[in-house]
């Protein structure tokens, strides 16, 4: 089954990413039956906390393709996707995303982000993050300007 061959090489590069000192995260995204990028969760190496293996992934395929939009696209994580990534695939147009390892399979070792999950489902005022609109005063047409440029 192609589904389970994609999983397996997805595992194999997270199993690859323990021996080398990181988290058992990695990602392939494949379009229209062919693997266009894999990626590995690269936060021990970059220091830089979204290098999540889905995000690295997207990153690569848009380049493979010339496109932030990836329509036709399907990616296999070995953990369940956080919510950073999740809405990542949302906005670039995955159209299937496939885990091997769930939040509750995770939890028990701290990889899991549904604490995060039950945070974004509060509304944003709500949050344990203060989120608050200011504008300064007489500021106005960013958005209109986008716009124009964009012609």
């Amino acid at each position: 089954m192609a589904n389970e061959h994609f999983m397996q090489q997805a595992l194999g590069l997270a199993r690859a990413n323990i021996q080398a000192g990181g988290r058992p995260f990695a990602a392939v995204l494949v379009h229209q039956g062919r693997v266009i990028a894999e990626a590995v969760n690269q936060i021990h190496l970059t220091q830089d906390p979204t290098a999540h293996a889905e995000l690295q992934a997207i990153r690569l395929a848009s380049q493979v393709l010339g496109s932030p939009r990836l329509e036709g696209c399907e990616i296999y994580a070995t953990g369940h996707p956080c919510p950073m990534c999740l809405a990542a695939m949302h906005l670039c147009g995955i159209e299937r995303a496939w885990f091997a390892y769930s939040n509750e399979d995770g939890e028990p070792y701290g990889l899991s982000t549904a604490a995060v999950y039950a945070q974004m489902a509060r509304p944003p005022q709500q949050q344990s993050l203060p989120l608050a609109p200011l504008k300064p005063a007489g500021e106005q047409g960013l958005y209109a300007a986008w716009q124009q440029v964009q012609g």
